[in-house]
């Protein structure tokens, strides 16, 4: 057989990756998402997860998704502008509006299809988009595909924000931000934001991916933790992480709903989220808007987590946000530590470039509210144990 040089190519592509310590492989979890799993057989502490409230399981969850099946099957079958627009997805929109505390909300299949399909219905090629340079590649993605003039601003840098929008002259402006940032557990300046785009008429776009769930009011998110509600144009969240569900939504106004009906490709050319994850999504919803005392306890875990870890690693935010970077610098250490934690029963994962800068390699910690404080005293036990005998 002769050989396929285009398929050679790519394994010359691979073996460098893994030459770089950049090659990517997939574990396989054997069990449901709890604050326990099972890989290759073996229990382990889960510290990466973004199933913030333990959700994921929630017997709740669960029942609300069976009813849903039994009642209106598996699937929508279609886009919601043919037949794919069900009662449920009616339902959970309305849901959304009165927790965002906006006009209206709509539907996506995930946050990568809401952001690659909102930024490029709103923006194109004459406007411009000033966009945090450690915003999701989703957003990273929109922009590229919108055509417009991309601005990379420095991290969280509002006064750089301002210099760009004196000088601009283009028909419309689009500042996009994470609310919170996914992988530093940071928070965007968001006051700031929203004062700069009322001054020079912009419009303002917030990732509420890593918020929606944890932080603000019964875990509205990061707007309303600022309370900016009427001040942000586009507010995107998704189930699939604190909400222990899946999909993702806009939550905005009546005007800005029926614009992206018409626009957005990725809900126009996409079939409908299944009707069941409505049903699952808004049963979460249902549950935090009663429960403010579990976003308390995921609070008081990462307060704990934080206090104990800060003297090893003084770059952790101090904030309510549960994500904790464990910042290494070296790819390949990073993946060995990322090892040992797992042979000790704890599985954090590391994460290297491009999902994080150069030299900023790091093992991304994630705390639940559903952790005990057994559990987490044995994972931070063992995280002093390992750092310290490496002396980093």
């Amino acid at each position: 057989m002769i050989a396929n040089p285009p398929l050679n190519n790519f394994n010359h592509e691979l073996e460098e990756l893994k030459r770089l310590n950049l090659e990517r492989t997939l574990r396989v979890i054997q069990s449901q998402q709890d604050t326990e799993i099972t890989i290759n057989g073996k229990k382990v502490i889960l510290l990466c997860s973004n199933n913030y409230l333990g959700l994921a399981n929630s017997p709740l969850l669960k029942k609300a998704a069976i009813e849903a099946i039994k009642k209106y099957g598996t699937s929508s079958s279609a886009s919601r502008l043919i037949s794919g627009n069900m009662i449920l997805h009616e339902e959970l929109e309305e849901r959304i509006k009165n927790f965002k505390k906006t006009e209206a909300a709509l539907l996506f299949n995930s946050g990568y299809h809401a952001n690659t399909g909102v930024i490029p219905a709103i923006v194109g090629k004459e406007d411009l988009i000033l966009s945090d340079e450690l915003n999701h590649a989703s957003i990273i993605d929109g922009c590229r595909l919108s055509k417009a003039e991309v601005i990379i601003y420095p991290h969280r840098d509002a006064n750089y924000v301002e210099m760009v929008l004196k000088k601009s002259k283009h028909p419309k402006k689009l500042i996009v931000t994470d609310g919170v940032f996914s992988m530093d557990g940071d928070i965007s300046p968001l006051p700031e934001l929203a004062f700069l785009k009322e001054k020079y008429h912009a419009l303002l776009m917030v990732d509420e991916a890593h918020a929606t769930g944890v932080i603000g009011s019964n875990g509205r998110g990061i707007v309303d933790y600022f309370n900016l509600n009427n001040s942000v144009d586009i507010i995107m969240g998704t189930f699939g992480k604190a909400l222990g569900s899946f999909g993702a939504f806009v939550a905005t106004t009546k005007i800005m709903k029926k614009y992206l009906i018409n626009k957005a490709r990725s809900l126009i050319f996409s079939t409908s989220l299944p009707p069941h994850i409505c049903a699952t999504s808004i049963k979460a919803i249902e549950i935090i808007s009663k429960n403010p005392r579990l976003i308390k306890k995921l609070h008081t875990n990462v307060e704990f987590v934080k206090s104990e870890l800060k003297n090893l690693f003084p770059q952790i935010p101090n904030n309510e946000i549960p994500i904790i970077p464990l910042i290494i610098g070296n790819e390949k250490q990073t993946m060995k530590i990322c090892e040992k934690l797992l042979k000790e029963g704890l599985y954090i994962q590391g994460l290297r470039p491009p999902s994080v800068p150069s030299k900023t390699s790091r093992l991304r910690m994630t705390v639940m509210a559903t952790h005990t404080h057994e559990q987490l005293n044995r994972a931070i036990s063992v995280i002093k144990g390992i750092f310290n005998s490496l002396r980093i």
